[in-house]
């Protein structure tokens, strides 16, 4: 059986390159890309994309050995009726690595049809380190590459008001465009690079705040070998995602006309304001995911449908929004909005054709608390003078999960390097018995370098941490969370 490439697929459309993507992962590919191929077939828009690996590991060789094709499947109920489609996506036409070709990326900023560029790097991406410069070869932080691919524009077109760029960010950070610009022009002022860039970057760049929405699985491994012969053809890139997307836009400088999803029946939303969607989505969907991954990964459980179904889970979910999440968002959106909302999360939850594996949410899962739970927690704080049980159950959890062992086996942590390593060693100097469990707990609460105060001052929230976590490194995770919920 052949392998999916430009000889499985005829007639292969020829389009400008227009969108530069940083990121070559699941979800860009089973909802940007997906989207833009969607604006691409109904002829509202023609342009292909160049795809950028951000960081120097990656799936860009794996991509272009396939020609830059994929297939996108998509499963799940809409209105009432369970649909499922497969799709072959054709705009990823170029694929760079700046760690092993950085003239090429810079080439990138020469293309003359450019107009976009697109991210997702993990809410981790987006962060300032003042110490990157674009003298480096690749810049090391994603906006160090991004001010660097802009200022080689510049440079290349001696300034040109029509070629500035739209750029959009996907990364599930509150006001991912303006943090983004942020950082970019922080670091353009750190080294003092010339005034008309300066201006070029403020006043020809368009960077705009989004907010994304779709479970995306990810690679179907446990239904390959059903979906390759259903399909006909070897695909090593294909991509799962649910029937449910939608993608709000902060329409800035005409974006909305240009990229108008509505005419392609895409759930595309243009807007002056996109809190609300923010709120709702980051705070109940990406929140109970982020929830849930620690408590139900220890207790034995892979997958998000998994622990839908079962009943400490749902009930430890339930609870959680109910009691905890709703309460500490109800000053920006009404109880009877959040509820509605959270009942169809919980039905995309449970969708039985989407394997979501808790292990790929786990991914950077420390920046992930902080962006996504720790937000509601402390307005919750706010509104009641504590922190809330729940998800102080689940920062715990968070803890021991990095400990790296789950009934007796190695778990594949991933997260940034230097968490990594403080886990390794919070938990290597409590074998040794140079910390107790408080000990551990007190450290992790006081990173103020990452969540940007002293959790340890929080009224009651080291004890509350601690007890957990010497339950569930006492009894494991079943019964500290049977004792929990009881």
């Amino acid at each position: 059986m052949k392998v999916l490439s430009n000889e499985v697929v005829e007639n292969r459309p020829e389009r400008p390159i227009k969108i530069v993507q940083f990121g070559e992962g699941n979800f860009l590919r089973a909802f940007v890309d997906w989207m833009l191929q969607e604006l691409n077939n109904a002829g509202i828009y023609n342009g292909d994309v160049a795809v950028v690996q951000p960081l120097d590991f990656g799936r860009i060789k794996e991509l272009e050995e396939q020609d830059g094709l994929y297939t996108l499947v998509q499963e799940g109920v809409k209105d009432g009726e369970f649909i499922a489609s497969t799709q072959v996506i054709d705009i990823l036409s170029k694929f760079v690595n700046p760690y092993a070709d950085y003239e090429a990326y810079l080439k990138l900023a020469e293309i003359d049809t450019l107009e976009f560029i697109f991210s997702n790097t993990t809410e981790s991406g987006i962060v300032l380190d003042e110490s990157d410069t674009i003298e480096n070869t690749p810049p090391q932080s994603f906006p160090g590459k991004l001010l660097a691919f802009l200022h080689h524009r510049y440079e290349k077109f001696a300034g040109a008001m029509d070629k500035g760029l739209f750029i959009v960010p996907c990364e599930l950070i509150d006001d991912n465009g303006d943090e983004l610009y942020n950082c970019v022009k922080r670091l353009a002022e750190i080294h003092q690079l010339d005034a008309g860039f300066m201006k070029w970057l403020d006043e020809a760049n368009t960077f705009t705040n989004t907010l994304v929405d779709r479970i995306v699985p990810g690679y179907p491994a446990a239904r390959i070998d059903e979906l390759t012969k259903k399909l006909g053809y070897v695909d090593n890139n294909i991509v799962m995602g649910e029937i449910f997307h939608l993608w709000v836009i902060e329409d800035r400088n005409g974006i909305g006309k240009i990229l108008d999803g509505a005419k392609a029946g895409l759930n595309m939303v243009f807007t002056d304001d996109i809190k609300p969607y923010k709120i709702q989505k980051v705070r109940i969907l990406n929140g109970l995911h982020t929830l849930m991954v620690p408590v139900a990964y220890l207790k034995g459980i892979d997958t998000v449908g998994d622990a839908m179904k079962d009943e400490l889970m749902l009930t430890f979910i339930k609870n959680t929004n109910d009691l905890e999440i709703i309460p500490g968002t109800e000053h920006y959106l009404s109880k009877e909005t959040l509820t509605a909302y959270a009942n169809e999360i919980y039905d995309r939850f449970g969708n039985p054709q989407v394997h979501h594996e808790l292990m790929a949410i786990s991914l950077n899962s420390t920046a992930k608390f902080k962006s996504r739970l720790l937000p509601t927690a402390l307005d919750y704080v706010k509104v009641t003078g504590r922190f809330p049980a729940h998800m102080a159950f689940s920062l715990a959890s968070l803890l021991v999960f990095f400990k790296g062992e789950r009934h007796g086996e190695k778990i594949d942590l991933q997260d940034e390097p230097q968490f990594l390593e403080f886990y390794a060693d919070v938990w290597a100097k409590y074998e040794a018995d140079e910390l107790d469990a408080r000990g551990v707990v007190a450290q992790f609460l006081g990173l103020t370098s990452h969540w940007e105060q002293n959790l340890n001052e929080i009224a009651g929230l080291t004890n509350q941490v601690t007890e957990t976590v010497e339950a569930i490194l006492a009894d494991g995770m079943e019964v500290a969370l049977a004792n929990f919920l009881a």
